[in-house]
């Protein structure tokens, strides 16, 4: 029998005992009327007044010394010792020392004291048993080594770990920073269906499920509502944007998950350069709200959002590092500097459109930033307004931040009848197995029909949180997907 399994059988035989005493292990509701935290903040005053707290929360540590017991009392807020004496508590105390573990909640009814070593504590006059834990929590020395078992015990991770706590409270202010930003500006915050019929917004390969009640196959959608959204610009929407969560049947990497949080806006009358600019005013906004700075080392490349943002032609930022012009170069030529520079990539499905953008991936590593991704081709923005100087690239910008694009935005493609040839051009892609090209949405090009006005459009992603941070983006997710134990 394994140490875990030893302590948890004689866990279950205290908690027996306490049913046998009446004793209820898990009460429904606490009398608490004071957060620690608070207690801490304003213990000299309390102590001076005499005060009778309430508190309760989890005991970290335990100490005995025959007629005296001291813990530690943690509700998440913060934590203080507690001192629990057979003087104060008469019987209740031998019940305390017998049957109460570490880890165990308790509820405490007190007054501050400081202790003859200084140190500021609860002597408790009462106290009441809120949850029996019936495993034991880690050593608080040792905690969780192992990555994936910090994945999947996650609860234990940000119990032993006040920075993964603290990293996702940032995680909060993240997208409550951005929400505030945009319903600041006047966008108004959508909901879209997240199972359809046909996905759209985005090349990536969907979920498939099956629908009972409707006895039709759907997905799982692959952007935040952006064909949903633009179809709102047509039904008279101005400024629209919803934060939600969406799912991508691709492979899993330090910067990509299967599902994750997106942030998508559309903007009425608007083009890409607007968005440039909103989004540059977006991006500090949300990193100074959420950081407090504007400067951060991710990875090799140091950042500083503060400065003017650059802006990084796509043909040339290739030719630059690649020495290959690939808006005159075929696919057998990029195919040919792909090997050349050993660049790794997906044979299936393998055409133009993947050739130029694992080209493109390789480049954007050595741009640290901050600043935009512009002059993408048509072949790889179907969903873009094509430039009005030059029709082989787009009006689409992506901002670039140590060596990634995080985010993506165009001028929107609102003409039905090109809309109409890029999602036939999509849909041959797919038939040749390329099953991240673009699904033919037929209700979408009807409602362009109707009429949509100049839009700008952009998403971003929780990987902006992620680089900003510097961890991987499956390391700021609070429950990642893992695979069950076998």
């Amino acid at each position: 029998m394994s140490e875990i399994q030893s302590e948890r059988e004689d866990r279950i035989k205290k908690l027996d005992e306490l049913r046998e005493l009446n004793i209820d292990p898990y009460p429904a509701r606490s009398s608490r009327n004071c957060a620690i935290k608070d207690a801490v903040e304003s213990f000299s005053i309390f102590e001076k007044e005499k005060k009778e707290i309430v508190l309760a929360g989890r005991l970290r540590s335990m100490r005995s010394h025959g007629n005296l017991s001291f813990a530690h009392l943690d509700d998440g807020s913060s934590q203080i010792q507690i001192a629990i004496s057979k003087k104060d508590t008469g019987d209740t105390y031998k019940q305390f020392v017998k049957l109460i573990d570490t880890g165990d909640f308790i509820e405490v009814v007190g007054e501050c004291f400081v202790t003859h070593k200084g140190e500021n504590s609860i002597l408790v006059k009462k106290w009441t048993l809120l949850t029996k834990t019936l495993r034991p929590l880690p050593d608080k020395f040792h905690g969780l080594t192992d990555e994936e078992e910090k994945y999947r015990k996650r609860y234990l991770d940000i119990l032993f770990n006040p920075e993964v706590r603290e990293m996702f409270e940032k995680k909060a202010r993240f997208w409550n920073a951005v929400r505030t930003f945009l319903i600041s500006k006047n966008f108004l915050e959508v909901e879209t269906p997240i199972l359809e019929t046909t996905t759209g917004g985005a090349d990536a390969r969907p979920f498939m499920t099956y629908h009972n009640a409707l006895d039709i196959d759907v997905c799982l959608r692959i952007s935040a509502g952006e064909l949903w959204q633009k179809e709102l610009m047509v039904a008279g929407f101005e400024k629209t944007f919803e934060i939600g969560r969406i799912f991508r049947n691709e492979g899993m990497s330090a910067e990509h998950l299967q599902d994750y949080t997106q942030m998508e806006f559309y903007w009425a009358y608007a083009d890409f350069k607007m968005g440039m600019r909103l989004i540059e005013e977006l991006y500090k906004y949300v990193a100074q709200e959420t950081f407090g700075t504007l400067k951060f080392q991710i990875g090799k490349h140091v950042v500083d959002l503060g400065v003017q943002w650059e802006v990084y032609d796509y043909a040339e930022t290739i030719k630059r590092f690649a020495g290959v012009d690939v808006l005159q170069s075929s696919l057998a030529d990029i195919e040919d500097k792909l090997k050349e520079l050993k660049i790794e990539y997906d044979k299936k499905g393998f055409n133009i459109t993947r050739a130029i953008d694992n080209l493109w991936k390789y480049c954007r590593k050595q741009i640290s930033g901050p600043g935009f991704l512009v002059g993408v081709p048509a072949e790889v923005s179907p969903l873009a307004k094509l430039d009005e100087n030059n029709p082989r690239i787009t009006q689409r910008f992506q901002p670039i931040i140590a060596g990634s694009e995080l985010g993506n935005g165009y001028s929107e493609l609102n003409d039905p009848i090109d809309q109409e040839m890029r999602f036939r051009e999509q849909d041959e892609l797919r038939k040749a197995g390329d099953d991240e090209a673009q699904m033919h949405a037929y209700e979408f090009v009807e409602a362009l029909e109707h009429g949509m006005p100049p839009t700008c459009g952009f998403g971003m992603s929780e990987r902006v949180f992620a680089f900003l941070m510097n961890k991987s983006v499956r390391e700021c997710q609070i429950f990642p997907l893992m695979r069950p134990k076998g």
